[in-house]
């Protein structure tokens, strides 16, 4: 780290540590605003004084000390819950727009109760964004009684909801919901022709639980929404056995970190004379290369029962951050085909997308935006340059006493295991409670099955069973229990001693509190210390350790194998040099991520620019600011989003090829802004076009029975759905291609279609 570097990180963390300072002031001015003596009546007549003033535009900086001191009452009173000086610490950054780090069973939910209620007094309406919907519901009705006692309206939204329902969630003054279900929600509003069916107000303030999930691991998740399909594609099965016949090496071969899979020139020939195309790379077969590269993808590279699980005939994505099933996760079309006919299941084509929106920018459209996690400070770099948004540490409120071993290294799998099956063993016979993270569904049950073996009894979480996730984990706790679950289960759910039952505790206690075991490193140092974290809660004691094999594929990407040849042994290596050289790994892998994200927002960012000017003026016409009549509003919406859904699919398109223009000395980023610029900017004379085309027709008529007979209308159904953009084959950055692939590329795609090389050529 240069110096330049060394003196800003010293300076902002004497910044931080002044604002930790003025914050423990601010605490103890709101500690002696003593309210005990008052009875209800007055405490909520206080309220009604404090949202008049808020209402009337005193600033709510001013107003900070005395309505944290009126929550802190309400909250010992309603929920018998007296809030830690560091919960009142936490909460006054939040509410001024910091992104806290506050460890797991410090209090998260009950520190945003504050700030919540402090920026809802305005009557514009705060968000709590949630990591699940069990969670947006139990902290809802968990904190309900806090906001209600003081003249609040609080809810909570859930997928599946009726237009309704929604609204209303939406309309209380505080709204726990996921960010997910609230992105979708804006999506589907984008698209209604008629105000009554939108159910978002304008956005105000929003506290994100779980910050490092939402802003980072899925920040760049496109939401979509999508025309219901109404035709099947069964072609895939084709593409699916070709890709079977094809050998690793001999016919493709793998990017240096193993994330895409290319055709080499025997593969190619190989191809063409399964499929019977000709030459695969002429630009009339360009959808069959698209085809089998998706199959080739599928087939290759999504593993399951550690991508994906089959379960009731249908293909469920497994998120790599929380080893669960990712909920209305969907791979680009193409993809989502050819991991259906890999499993020789039913394909049906994806629809139009009509709009499509990734969770960062959904994000950036609240004015005031803050966060809380207990890991983020190893990311503080990326929230700054990406959000703006600046790390504080919120100092625990009893000292973390868990012990942190090293990792224990092996020579290979089977060493690990057999050492795995030992250690939970041997601590499980004297009664203290185990939790494993493991990196799969197939490694947490083949692990479970050597439990079996060696009569140890355990509970399984996995995307299997993940909807028993906050059951089992509540449970994790209790002497004896051994829990087998993937990654990050249980966010948000506390796992206490005992199960909570105090005797147990002490018992538990005495035996070293929760000990935690992680079958592998992640390739994010959050992900490691969210398992970690889930042991050590509120000064309780406990310990983690994480067993690493040299065969690990983590390990074995980078090749640090390669430094221990020929050497398999059953005992733990001692070498610590290897210890730093997994943590080196990490902080690669880490940066080559953000850089991903970064170059993935240059091309998202501009495209996200136009969608919210074109969508600024479809408001306008929506809530009839702009004047025109009924006949002339529901045209122009409706040629609003048809072209749109146009300039979608073309963007798209676009996007498929435009690498390859690096190779002619053009920036690809520059070219792709140019190209979608030119094209954004014919949309409004289509628009004008075709809806005064549209008015002669209707002639007038405001009759909506007339406007469906010309087919002014919206989608028979909509789906929304998510889009694992990792996994895209044919949406590559340049970042993600090695010299060998890019030039390999360019013969085939562009030299054998000009010169028309023969398939006797690329077999020779």
């Amino acid at each position: 780290m240069n110096l330049a570097v060394r003196l800003m990180r010293k300076f902002e963390d004497r910044d931080i540590q002044h604002k930790l300072e003025g914050y423990r002031d601010k605490a103890e001015l709101i500690r002696k605003r003593n309210l005990e003596a008052w009875d209800e009546k007055r405490l909520q007549a206080e309220s009604l004084r404090l949202k008049k003033e808020a209402k009337s535009g005193t600033p709510l900086d001013e107003l900070l000390v005395d309505v944290y001191a009126l929550v802190c009452e309400a909250a010992k009173r309603k929920l018998g819950l007296q809030p830690y000086d560091v919960q009142i610490m936490a909460a006054i950054a939040l509410h001024e727009g910091f992104l806290i780090e506050q460890h797991t069973g410090e209090g998260k939910t009950l520190s945003a109760v504050m700030p919540a209620y402090l920026n809802a007094l305005t009557g514009e309406g705060v968000h709590v964004l949630t990591f699940n919907d069990y969670l947006a519901s139990r902290d809802a009705d968990w904190m309900g009684p806090i906001y209600r006692f003081l003249g609040l309206t609080v809810n909570s939204v859930q997928a599946g909801m009726s237009l309704s329902e929604k609204r209303e969630a939406y309309a209380a003054d505080i709204t726990y919901v996921t960010a997910k279900e609230a992105g979708f929600d804006y999506l589907r509003d984008t698209i209604a022709l008629d105000e009554a069916d939108t159910v978002h107000r304008p956005f105000h303030y929003v506290i994100v639980d779980e910050a490092d999930s939402l802003l980072l691991d899925e920040a760049r998740v496109p939401l979509v929404i999508a025309s219901e399909s109404i035709s099947s594609d069964n072609d895939g099965i084709r593409f699916a056995a070709v890709a079977r016949q094809l050998e690793q090496d001999k016919h493709y071969d793998f990017d240096e970190f193993k994330r895409n899979v290319y055709l080499n020139d025997a593969g190619a020939a190989r191809a063409e004379s399964l499929l019977g195309c000709g030459n695969l790379y002429e630009s009339h077969n360009s959808h069959l290369l698209v085809s089998l590269n998706c199959a080739l993808h599928a087939e290759s590279l999504l593993n399951k029962d550690v991508d994906y699980i089959v379960r009731d005939g249908k293909i469920e994505l497994i998120d790599e951050y929380t080893g669960r099933v990712a909920e209305n996760r969907h791979l680009p079309d193409g993809l989502q085909a050819a991991l259906l006919a890999k499993e020789g299941l039913q394909s049906k084509a994806g629809g139009k997308i009509l709009g499509t929106i990734p969770l960062q920018h959904f994000l950036s459209l609240y004015p005031k935006i803050c966060g809380m996690t207990a890991t983020a400070h190893v990311s503080a770099m990326e929230f700054e340059e990406i959000y703006r948004l600046q790390v504080v540490q919120i100092p625990q409120n009893r000292p973390n006493i868990r012990i942190d071993h090293p990792h224990r290294i092996y020579t290979h799998k089977e060493a690990k295991l057999k050492a795995l099956v030992q250690e939970i063993s041997s601590v499980h016979a004297t009664g203290r409670p185990i939790l494993i993270g493991t990196s799969s569904v197939e490694e947490s049950d083949m692990l479970a099955e050597a439990l079996a073996v060696a009569d140890v009894p355990c509970h399984v979480l996995n995307a299997k069973n993940d909807a028993k996730e906050a059951e089992i984990i509540a449970k994790a706790g209790e002497i004896g229990a051994v829990t087998v679950s993937t990654n990050m289960a249980g966010r948000g759910v506390d796992i206490r001693l005992g199960g909570g039952d105090p005797t147990q505790a002490e018992a538990v206690a005495k035996l070293g509190g929760l000990y935690v075991i992680g079958t592998h490193v992640h390739e994010s140092v959050r992900i490691d210390d969210q398992l970690r974290g889930r042991s050590g809660r509120q000064g309780d004691p406990g310990a983690s350790v994480f067993f690493v094999s040299l065969e690990d594929e983590l390990i074995l990407r980078f090749g640090i194998h390669k430094a221990i040849r020929n050497l398999r042994q059953d005992e733990a290596l001692e070498e610590s040099v290897l210890r730093s050289k997994i943590a080196h790994i990490q902080r690669i892998i880490m940066g080559q991520n953000f850089d991903i994200r970064q170059e993935l927002n240059r091309y998202s960012d501009m495209v996200e620019e136009q969608r919210r000017i074109l969508y600024e003026e479809r408001l306008g016409i929506l809530k009839g600011e702009t004047p025109m009549g009924p006949s002339e509003q529901r045209v122009r919406l409706f040629y609003i989003d048809q072209f749109w859904a146009d300039h979608l699919a073309y963007v798209s398109y676009i996007r498929e090829d435009i690498h390859l223009t690096s190779l002619v000395n053009r920036n690809p980023i520059d070219e792709f802004h140019e190209q979608i610029i030119q094209a954004y900017e014919q949309i409004p004379a289509k628009i004008n076009r075709e809806s005064a085309n549209m008015l002669v027709k209707l002639g007038g008529s405001n009759d909506p029975a007339k406007w469906e007979e010309l087919g002014l209308k919206s989608p028979l159904s909509t789906w929304t759905y998510i889009i694992n953009d990792q996994y895209n084959p044919y949406m590559q950055t340049p970042s993600s291609w090695n010299a060998g692939t890019i030039i390999a590329y360019w013969l085939r795609k562009i030299l054998r279609r000009v010169f028309g090389l023969s398939k006797s050529f690329d077999a020779a």
